[in-house]
């Protein structure tokens, strides 16, 4: 639900957000201006938003819920691609949001950093992202990894890219059950 918390801090800078395509600086326009911000523009308020504003972002439905239920019998690690000034401020958000997991900050592709934290483990691993390119990275990078497609805000939806080798399953309480199954443990109730 990035979107949601990074529209409403760039409505207070006078920007509009308009959701026309799966983009994050491109759906980014001056108030009342035709065209988009430039990528530029688009990393400083990227940047600021993470210094001043990342703790006010809504969580995706039923994430802490599901995410709780499978942390039972897995273990959960958040891979956020955030700027480094960021960790504390993502890190005071997830445990506000009852997601308190250990928290890897990344940068770019994040099928590096999933090979590293598989290599970790002996058992099945699964990753869940809403973009298409991170979850080509992870499949090129660690293809054992079973991988995940959710599109939390429902207003991106119809212009996410998918794939179908990564299921795409847009609520976490269907997502939580498929996880398990891939994983191969029973969700407890």
């Amino acid at each position: 639900m990035f979107m949601r918390g990074f529209e409403r801090f760039v409505g207070g800078h006078g920007y509009e957000m308009r959701i026309t395509r799966f983009a994050l600086f491109q759906n980014i326009f001056p108030t009342g201006e035709s065209e988009c911000i430039d990528l530029v523009r688009g990393r400083e308020l990227f940047n600021l938003y993470f210094q001043t504003d990342a703790e006010h972002i809504e969580p995706a439905p039923g994430a802490s819920e599901a995410l709780t239920r499978l942390a039972d019998t897995a273990s959960i690690v958040i891979l956020s691609n955030a700027p480094a000034h960021g960790r504390e401020p993502r890190a005071r958000w997830l445990v506000k949001n009852g997601l308190d997991y250990p928290l890897d900050i990344n940068s770019g592709p994040k099928g590096p950093a999933v090979a590293a934290l598989a290599s970790r483990t002996s058992g099945p691993v699964a990753f869940v992202d809403d973009l298409l390119p991170n979850l080509e990275s992870v499949a090129e990078t660690a293809p054992q990894v079973r991988r995940f497609q959710l599109v939390a805000d429902e207003r991106l939806r119809p212009y996410a890219p998918s794939a179908e080798r990564h299921p795409r399953i847009d609520d976490w309480p269907s997502l939580a059950a498929a996880i398990a199954a891939a994983l191969n443990f029973a969700l407890p109730p």
